[in-house]
């Protein structure tokens, strides 16, 4: 009897960069390539680098190193990968929803900046500095969560003056919706195959 499917752990891999900036790749093409890495139930959710699969090896910096490495040799440029279990994304989004709570939701964003690493002290201080009336940042484990009063393409911080002050640690970011959306798929099973 093989015991490994009982060994098998869910994980979601969230890449930076996949179609952005030039940087296509087709979800079927994104699914081999996971599957070539020896990844099984492979899954993609939504055209933006979110890729759900099992392994059997809970060693998550390995399989971290294991993905950016090929994907590099694959698609010719890096692809900074985040990965969370199903477990921490409940987490996230159960954070960002006792968080998120203001008087007028409807003119409220949040995102989630996950990280491979904690925040360190320094970049705390940085991106604290940056509050205004618009941005907030509050800070859990690996992610930083950027509360906004409005969109956030209408924050004088969106794009060039937040990759500054995330001082080059490799990061990427997701609307808080998409994270509960996609723990949802996960507690289904309707994610895309």
């Amino acid at each position: 009897i093989d015991d490994r499917v009982d060994e098998m752990q869910q994980y979601v891999a969230f890449l930076r960069g996949i179609n952005v900036g030039g940087h296509r790749v087709k979800m079927d093409r994104l699914r081999g390539l996971f599957k070539e890495m020896g990844f099984s139930n492979v899954s993609t959710f939504i055209a933006s680098g979110n890729v759900i699969f099992s392994a059997s090896s809970g060693d998550v910096d390995s399989m971290t190193a294991r993905i950016e490495q090929s994907l590099a040799e694959r698609l010719g440029y890096d692809v900074a990968t985040f990965i969370r279990s199903p477990d921490e994304l409940e987490a996230i989004a159960a954070f960002g929803a006792a968080d998120a709570g203001t008087d007028e939701p409807s003119t409220t964003s949040l995102y989630v900046v996950l990280l491979q690493a904690p925040a360190s002290d320094d970049l705390r201080a940085t991106l604290s500095g940056l509050r205004s009336e618009m941005d907030e940042f509050r800070f859990s484990g690996r992610e930083i969560y950027w509360l906004l009063q409005g969109n956030i393409s209408e924050s004088r911080l969106f794009g060039r003056v937040f990759e500054k002050a995330i001082q080059g640690v490799p990061s990427t970011t997701r609307n808080i919706t998409t994270i509960r959306r996609l723990v949802a798929k996960l507690g289904t099973g309707q994610a895309r195959a």
